[in-house]
């Protein structure tokens, strides 16, 4: 099947499992929004919620954010990653958004990037949940799926995953397929142990096809010989070389003959790997 095929039916089939395609964060309006986007900056969108409530109890609005000082948002942040930089950032954003845009959150891309703190995933996120606006922002959990499932090709930033997407995606559907990446990537196609077996999606998934051509495990190996078995060559060795394979991933190989055709002793599993992608 081709890329937008493959999209269709793995959008498909996440559409059957997640019935609330939307963020987790928690906001009752674009300044809300904003924040908690910045705050959840390599942290989780739980965290996060759990420290908002009372900052935007003392910070109700971004003007009154924007009378504040970094010192004074810190203490209500300081659960959060890089509280210092954040609250730096906060402070910054409310007062460009008061001083430049009178007070209301800016509902393009463009104005959004002209903020404190704000990049292009973040200002994509606020312009498309906020305000409904076309984008499809991507984070890691989106690049990493994107890339996995094989929706997206040679994608090593997330820039390309971007671009790669819209080319398979209506228009309309950017903003459900980002949260329902979002989610299937939090959720079940994890970073270090993505759960195949129980994704709606597998039939479709790229990285599932090329882990189930992976040898199956060898029984009767026996581990006082070796922490490795060359199937190859039929000997056991403890310490390994490395080679890097034809799809760029660095693989255990033999020292006497260079063959990836390596096991573990201990449990017959093969230390063959299939990409994967992160950031």
């Amino acid at each position: 099947m081709n890329r937008a095929e493959r999209a269709d039916r793995i959008l498909s089939a996440l559409r059957n499992v997640i019935a609330r395609p939307e963020t987790e964060l928690s906001h009752r309006n674009p300044y809300e929004l904003i924040v908690a986007v910045i705050l959840s900056a390599q942290c989780t969108d739980a965290r996060v919620n759990m420290a908002t409530p009372d900052l935007f109890e003392t910070f109700p609005s971004v003007r009154s954010l924007a009378k504040a000082e970094p010192e004074e948002v810190f203490p209500w942040i300081r659960s959060i990653s890089f509280p210092n930089n954040k609250a730096k950032h906060l402070v910054a954003m409310a007062r460009r958004v008061v001083a430049t845009y009178d007070g209301r959150i800016p509902n393009t891309v463009r104005e959004l990037m002209t903020l404190q703190g704000v990049g292009r995933k973040t200002a994509q996120v606020v312009a498309s949940v906020a305000f409904e606006r076309a984008a499809l922002p991507v984070d890691t959990h989106v690049f990493r799926v994107a890339n996995r499932m094989g929706l997206v090709k040679n994608a090593d930033t997330p820039l390309k995953v971007e671009q790669g997407l819209k080319q398979i995606l209506p228009e309309t559907s950017w903003g459900e397929a980002h949260h329902l990446l979002i989610l299937h990537g939090r959720y079940t196609c994890t970073a270090r142990a993505p759960s195949c077996d129980a994704c709606a999606a597998a039939d479709a998934c790229r990285y599932f096809a090329e882990a189930q051509r992976l040898p199956g495990p060898l029984e009767g190996l026996d581990p006082a010989r070796g922490k490795y078995y060359c199937k190859t060559r039929n000997r056991y060795f403890d310490t390994p070389d490395r080679h890097t394979d034809r799809q760029g991933t660095e693989q255990i190989c033999c020292p006497l003959c260079g063959s990836m055709n390596v096991f573990y002793s201990k449990t017959g599993a093969t230390t063959r790997k299939v990409r994967d992608y992160r950031i």
